[in-house]
């Protein structure tokens, strides 16, 4: 289809699919246009859609990108430091945002949004009712060191890196190995992260 050749035009026609889907969600559930319940689940939706994409990219990074590159042909190094990085990494950083800005989003509209960045101590804290909020606090807390460490720490240094920014060749020798370690870093917190994501929202609701 001359449709799928286009990658604007596939999106354009997934959200247009995804639309009609929410619309008869609409029809056949009790929550409407005006019910929070409706935003809950448009904001989840986003909240996912964009961390599908974030950590996806990070796992592209860790499990692929890194590992294969030392094998690359230095002659053919620049088409991925030039090109695909560069890319993959504009699609890294703001589906970070996306995700943690959806999921405060999400948190505010289900009302538990302080409890869960106060580990449930906001307005008093019982055990009976409040470890979920722990729980689900350090998840939330654990993406949101890895939001940091994308802005602050592997953007940074994989412009230098890269040579997306002025830097000596000693510079962005450190400026990778930063990077990666970052990276690093972010894979080993992905995996607890998704479990207080996942976990949350099937044994609490």
């Amino acid at each position: 289809m001359a449709i799928l050749a286009s990658l604007r035009n596939t999106l354009i026609l997934s959200v247009l699919l995804a639309i009609v889907m929410i619309a008869a969600y609409v029809v056949h559930s009790p929550a409407d246009f005006g019910d929070s319940a409706f935003w809950q689940a448009l904001f989840r939706w986003i909240h996912v859609f964009f961390g599908i994409l974030w950590i996806g990219l990070l796992y592209y990074f860790n499990f692929v990108q890194i590992p294969v590159m030392p094998n690359v042909p230095a002659e053919l190094k620049p088409a991925v430091s030039k090109h695909i990085a560069p890319a993959a990494l504009f699609c890294f950083r703001w589906a970070a945002l996306f995700t943690v800005l959806a999921g405060l989003i999400l948190g505010w509209l289900r009302g538990y949004l302080l409890e869960v960045l106060t580990f449930g101590l906001y307005g008093g804290y019982d055990r009976a009712t409040d470890g979920q909020y722990t729980l689900f606090g350090v998840g939330v807390y654990l993406a949101l060191i890895m939001f940091i460490n994308v802005w602050g720490v592997i953007w940074p240094n994989q412009k230098r890196a890269l040579g997306l920014v002025q830097a000596d060749d000693a510079t962005k020798a450190k400026a990778a190995r930063t990077a990666m370690a970052f990276s690093r870093i972010n894979t080993l917190l992905s995996l607890p992260m998704l479990v207080a994501m996942t976990m949350q929202q099937t044994l609490f609701g």
